[in-house]
């Protein structure tokens, strides 16, 4: 019975998203910007490191660059996306240096993002970059995970967003995970030409409730028309060292 009424949602929900009327501005694609930074970044760089890609990448392998991977897990497919794969975390110094250091969706699950940022500043070369998407803390999904907790949350996404349920519910932690906070943590470690480009539309985690759906959708319109970047869904930073 639950299946059946979280279907009829998520389809309702899936249908308005389709429309550009119903959002104050046309919707991003935070994917959609890190690789178009990461090729800009290219016409310089020779190296990069994709930090917690695993088997989805955000880059390709190829005879022109070395592309490296570090995750805390492994798969066998990791040897055919990646020359090399470190296995460890990046709170860890890593053995190497790269002129790109990228991420997509990780950061929010690392405990101590501190390190992490000492890490990367460590493995980048001279002048090196790095680029990574990050959900943000205070948007209404981060605030009810941090909420429930991560036993509450593997729960409710096999209960609501079945079609998720392989490629979420891992720990997170939001350390440092908001756009005010990063941006400091980064010029305190020693990063300069901070910048932070913030998304707003992370509405499809509450499709399973079409009420809900319109309810934050509307709400992460008025962020984004007032530009609340503190209540953002998530943000690209990008840094040189």
């Amino acid at each position: 019975m639950i299946n059946r009424i979280v279907q009829i949602n998520k389809k309702w929900s899936d249908h308005f998203s389709t429309k550009k009327e119903f959002f104050c501005t046309e919707m991003e694609s935070y994917t959609d910007t890190l690789k178009m930074l990461i090729e800009k970044s290219l016409n310089s760089a020779n190296s990069i490191l994709e930090v917690g890609g695993i088997d989805r990448p955000l880059w390709y392998k190829n005879k022109d660059l070395i592309y490296d991977g570090l995750d805390i897990e492994y798969k066998d497919k990791c040897e055919e996306i990646y020359d090399h794969f470190i296995v460890q975390s990046i709170e860890e110094p890593v053995n190497g240096k790269y002129d790109l250091i990228i991420s997509r969706t990780l950061l929010e699950h690392v405990p101590d993002n501190k390190k992490a940022f000492n890490s990367i500043y460590q493995a980048l070369s001279e002048h090196g970059e790095t680029i990574h998407y990050l959900p943000s803390k205070y948007h209404i999904y981060s605030l009810i995970l941090r909420l429930v907790g991560n036993k509450g949350q593997r729960f409710l996404i096999k209960k609501l967003r079945p079609w998720a349920a392989d490629v979420t519910g891992y720990p997170t932690f939001f350390n440092y995970c908001s756009p005010r906070q990063m941006r400091k943590l980064l010029a305190e470690t020693g990063f300069k030409s901070i910048k932070i480009t913030c998304f707003y539309h992370a509405n499809d985690y509450f499709s399973f409730c079409f009420p809900l759906f319109l309810l934050v959708t509307l709400w992460e319109n008025l962020c984004k028309k007032l530009n609340l970047e503190t209540f953002c869904a998530g943000f690209v930073v990008e840094a040189h060292k």
